[in-house]
C-alpha cells in the first residue's frame, strides 16, 4: 500500500544520483548493533548453537556408520550424517595422488589446432552480435533512466519500501512515469515530509524524513543510491530488553515513544520539523542539531469512538501486529503565511492551534464530530484551514473566530459530505483559487470532477505546486497514479486560465 505522498520541486535534486559508498566493517557492526535488540541477539545465538549441536551430533553419527551401512528411514541428523560419509572430506586433499585430471575427462587436455575446431569456443555470429547490441541499447537506456531532467517531477511514496519516482516531462501530454530507485527502511512507513535544509553543506538540499511505526523520525538523502543508513535519525529507541515475559524499552532523550503519524516541514524556517505521534505528543525538532527543541501534550489521552481510522491507515498489514490504539495526534500542519502557527489533529475530537513562538499557551481548540484523519491549510488565505474527518466529512474553520478561554463550539465556515466512510487526506491546489476537485466558491461547495483510481482505498492524495492541476495519488493496491485534472473538460474551461504550464 502507498500511506505518504511527497513531490519533490522541479530542479532540486541531483541531475545524477551519487552511488553510495559500501559500508565499512565498523558501519555494518554499528548497523547490526542498533538494529537487532537483546532479544534479537539471543534469539541468533541459541540458533547458532542448535545447529551446532545439530552438527556435532551428526558427525558424532557419522562415526559410528562406519562404512557400507545403508540407513533406512533417516531422521535430519542421519541424512547429514551420510552426506558428510559421501564427501569423505578426510581424504579430500588425497585426490590430487589418485591419478584423477580435474576438470578434464580423464584422458588429458585436448588440443585443437584452430578455435573453429574447437567446439567448446562459441563464436559469434550475427545473431549474437545482434543480441550485444540489444543489450548495449539496455544498458544505455538504464543509465539514461537514472538522469532526472529538469523537466522531469520526482515524487516520493511511502510503502512497505520508499519509492522514489520519475515523472518524465510534466509539460507534454505524453508523460512517461516510472521507479528511480527504492530506499529500504526498517518498519512500515507511514509519513513523509520532504525538506531542503542543507543537512550535508551548502545551501540546499534534497531530503526526505520519514515517520513509521517506529518512534524514530529518519532523514534520508534523495541525491543519494543505494545509502543502508539515514544521515539523520530523530528519536528512536536505546536498547530493548526482554526479562521473562516482561519487555522494558529504552528510548533516546525526547524521543517519541510510538508510532510517527504525521510530518510537516517549515518552509520558512528550514531546520524545523513538526510530528505527531501515537504517544499522544506533537514535537517540533531541529533537524541540523538532530533535537527536539519543544514537545507539546495539548490533547487528551481520551478517545470518543472505536478505532475505525488506524485500520485504515493499516489495512494491508497484519492488524495483530500492532497494538490497539485509542487516541493519538494524527496529523500536523504549517500556516504558509504564519510560519509559526501550527496545527494539530487528533482521535479525541479536536484540532488545535498552537503558536511555536509561545508554547506554554494553551492555543486554541475546535471540536470536531469524528477523529481527526488530515489538515491542510488555504493557500490562498492565512486564516482559514480544513479538517477530514473519519465519518466521511470536510469542515472547514476560520481562525478569527476561535477563543482562547474555551474549546469553540462555533459552527464550521462550511461542511461537506465528501465520502462515505473516512476522508483519509485532502491538499489544495495551490494554482487555481477554490479548487480541490471542490470547489469552494463562495463557501459553498460544489463537486466539479470525481475519479476512481486503480490504486484501491485512497490514503494519500497531493497536488503538484510545479504542475498544480497534477494530482498524484495512492492507496492500498501499492500503486501510484497521477491525474491530470485539466483533462476533465469541467475543470479545464473554469480553470485553465490558472495553468502556469499550458503551451
Amino acid at each position: 500500500m502507498i500511506s505518504a505522498i511527497s513531490w519533490i520541486p522541479k530542479g532540486v535534486a541531483k541531475s545524477e544520483p551519487v552511488l553510495a559508498d559500501p559500508p565499512s566493517k565498523d558501519e555494518i557492526q554499528q548497523l547490526i548493533t542498533t538494529t537487532l535488540t537483546t532479544e534479537d541477539v539471543d534469539e541468533v545465538i541459541d540458533d547458532e548453537e542448535e545447529k551446532e549441536d545439530e552438527v556435532s551430533h551428526a558427525l558424532a553419527v557419522a562415526e559410528a556408520i562406519g562404512g557400507g551401512v545403508v540407513v533406512s528411514n533417516t531422521n535430519k541428523y542421519d541424512d547429514i550424517a551420510l552426506a558428510l560419509k559421501d564427501l569423505d572430506m578426510d581424504n579430500y586433499d588425497d585426490e590430487d595422488d589418485q591419478g584423477v585430471e580435474l576438470f578434464s575427462s580423464g584422458i588429458g587436455d585436448l588440443y585443437y589446432p584452430t578455435n573453429d575446431l574447437d567446439p567448446y569456443l562459441k563464436r559469434n555470429t550475427n545473431k549474437d552480435q545482434d543480441e550485444h547490441d540489444d543489450d548495449d541499447d539496455d544498458d544505455s537506456e538504464d543509465l539514461q533512466d537514472m538522469i532526472i531532467n529538469p523537466t522531469d517531477s520526482v515524487i516520493v511514496c511511502a510503502r512497505n519500501e520508499d519509492d522514489v519516482w520519475v515523472l518524465e516531462d510534466t509539460n507534454s501530454k505524453e508523460m512517461n512515469m516510472f521507479i528511480h530507485h527504492e530506499i529500504i527502511i526498517p518498519a512500515f512507513p507511514l509519513s513523509t515530509a520532504w525538506l531542503d535544509c542543507p543537512l550535508k553543506g551548502g545551501d540546499t538540499g534534497n531530503f526526505i524524513a520519514v515517520g513509521s511505526m517506529e518512534p524514530a523520525i529518519e532523514i534520508w538523502d534523495l541525491d543519494v543510491i543505494d545509502e543502508v543508513q539515514p544521515c539523520v535519525v530523530l528519536g528512536g529507541i536505546v536498547e530493548k530488553k526482554k526479562k521473562g515475559k516482561k519487555k522494558s524499552i529504552k528510548y533516546k532523550d525526547d524521543s517519541h515513544t510510538d508510532s510517527v503519524l504525521g510530518l510537516a516541514w517549515n518552509k520558512e524556517y528550514r531546520n524545523i520539523l513538526a510530528s505527531a505521534s501515537a504517544d499522544n505528543k506533537v514535537k517540533i525538532w531541529d533537524v541540523v542539531a538532530g533535537k527536539c527543541n519543544i514537545t507539546m501534550e495539548h490533547h487528551t489521552d481520551k478517545a470518543r469512538t472505536k478505532l475505525k481510522s488506524f485500520v485504515l491507515i493499516i489495512s494491508s498489514v497484519d492488524q495483530t501486529c500492532f497494538p490497539p490504539l485509542l487516541s493519538h495526534v494524527q496529523a500536523v500542519a504549517w500556516n504558509l503565511h504564519a510560519p509559526q502557527v501550527l496545527l494539530s489533529g487528533s482521535f479525541d475530537h479536536t484540532v488545535v492551534l498552537k503558536d511555536g513562538r509561545v508554547p506554554s499557551h494553551s492555543g486554541y481548540k475546535w471540536s470536531v464530530t469524528a477523529d481527526v484523519e488530515s489538515l491542510a491549510w488555504d493557500p490562498h488565505t492565512e486564516h482559514s484551514f480544513v479538517v477530514s474527518l473519519e465519518d466521511g466529512l470536510v469542515k472547514c474553520f476560520d481562525v478569527r473566530t476561535a477563543k482562547a478561554d474555551s474549546t469553540s463550539e462555533l459552527s464550521s465556515t462550511f461542511t461537506l459530505h465528501a465520502h462515505d466512510k473516512a476522508v483519509t487526506s485532502v491538499s489544495y491546489n495551490l494554482s487555481a483559487p477554490n479548487v480541490k476537485l471542490w470547489d469552494l466558491s463562495n463557501n459553498q461547495p460544489s463537486c466539479i470532477a470525481s475519479k476512481t483510481p486503480k490504486t484501491g482505498a485512497v490514503f494519500s492524495i497531493s497536488f503538484s505546486e510545479d504542475n498544480p492541476f497534477l494530482l498524484a495519488i495512492g492507496g492500498s493496491e501499492g500503486k501510484l497514479e497521477v491525474w491530470d485534472t485539466l483533462s476533465e473538460a469541467g475543470i479545464s474551461r473554469r480553470y485553465d486560465k490558472y495553468n502556469k504550464n499550458r503551451p
